[in-house]
């Protein structure tokens, strides 16, 4: 009943700006479609103050033509898996197809669906809730825009008007926690690929003949992620059997693995993949390079920084065999969407 009594409000004074002609102001935007974007946040965990800042900055505070016209307040396209309405608009490319709904309500829940089920963007759900400086880094990363300032442009949005004080009430009502449970539950993975865990670290195991390229298109992510996360290049040659990482390692080990003591032939990734944590901390903790060689015997700590004088650790840029092909793929997801 209480739901149902805020999705009328919300519906009332929607329809009481359109009926009048005028534009929404940023203010009554915010006033009438917080309290939904903090209910996503209780539902998902996304930040109440990054939904309200995407839905204002891509719907130019409620006032765009996909807005008024089809409800798409975050700008999401058709993509192969939307069997909803749709509306077509001028965005890149000519008379493109966006998602339709028929509540502004519905755009709100989707955008939440959207980037909780799109494993390209499950990294960000490992960021604080209340931390939208990485939410919205972490965005542009996962190719939500293709703005170069995306990110800034978010940031300002959230911090000229304050969008941060309703990830605080939701936090302080919820005691920190939110129900994101089901995020990636509904998850489906091509050839019904299992999903397993090291150090609360999401990854899979690589078949015979499997490249990054192969995986990142069966998992819906971007060509660069499944590299930068297993802390090697797009060009390595993957192994029937390895493990191949679907989100950023951890800084350290889990509780209780404090040592490895070094076998023959192992390297610093070859470590770092067997516990989940990143290659650079792993180096950083030990005092050591990315391409130092290991001594069989030596120890590694894997949680403690070891007592000794720190070494500068270059962490090698990932290499794109074809820029230009990246870049239009990029482009291809346009506003994530």
């Amino acid at each position: 009943m209480k739901n149902l009594i805020f999705v009328l409000l919300v519906l009332i004074t929607s329809a009481g700006i359109a009926q009048s002609g005028r534009k929404m102001t940023r203010k009554e935007y915010i006033d009438t479609y917080c309290d939904l974007a903090m209910a996503e946040m209780e539902r998902t965990g996304i930040p109440a103050s990054i939904t309200i800042a995407q839905g204002l900055f891509e719907s130019g505070d409620g006032n765009s033509t996909l807005a008024r016209k089809g409800n798409n307040h975050f700008g999401i396209k058709c993509h192969d898996d939307w069997n909803g309405k749709t509306i077509y608009h001028d965005d890149d490319e000519k008379n493109e197809c966006f998602r339709k709904y028929k509540s502004v309500e519905e755009s709100y829940h989707d955008h939440s669906e959207f980037l909780s089920t799109k494993q390209r963007y499950s990294f960000l759900f490992q960021y604080q809730k209340d931390d939208y400086r990485a939410w919205a880094k972490g965005l542009k990363e996962a190719g939500y825009a293709t703005s170069p300032t995306y990110t800034k442009d978010i940031i300002k949005v959230i911090e000229d008007n304050e969008l941060f004080k309703f990830d605080q009430v939701v936090l302080a009502k919820t005691g920190g926690k939110t129900d994101n449970k089901k995020t990636f539950a509904s998850t489906k993975y091509a050839g019904s690929r299992k999903i397993y865990y090291n150090n609360r670290v999401k990854y899979v195991i690589a078949r015979a003949g499997e490249t990054f390229s192969d995986l990142s298109e069966e998992l819906d992510l971007l060509s660069w992620q499944l590299p930068k996360y297993n802390d090697t290049t797009e060009l390595t040659v993957l192994k029937e059997g390895e493990k191949v990482y679907l989100q950023p390692k951890r800084n350290r080990a889990e509780i209780g693995k404090t040592i490895h003591v070094i076998r023959e032939g192992e390297t610093l990734r070859i470590i770092s993949q067997l516990y989940a944590i990143k290659a650079s901390k792993l180096a950083s903790r030990n005092h050591l390079s990315i391409d130092s060689q290991l001594k069989p015997g030596d120890e590694l700590n894997l949680r403690r920084r070891k007592k000794g004088t720190p070494v500068k650790i270059n962490v090698p840029k990932l290499e794109i065999k074809d820029k230009e092909q990246d870049q239009e793929f990029k482009i291809n997801f346009d506003s994530g969407k």
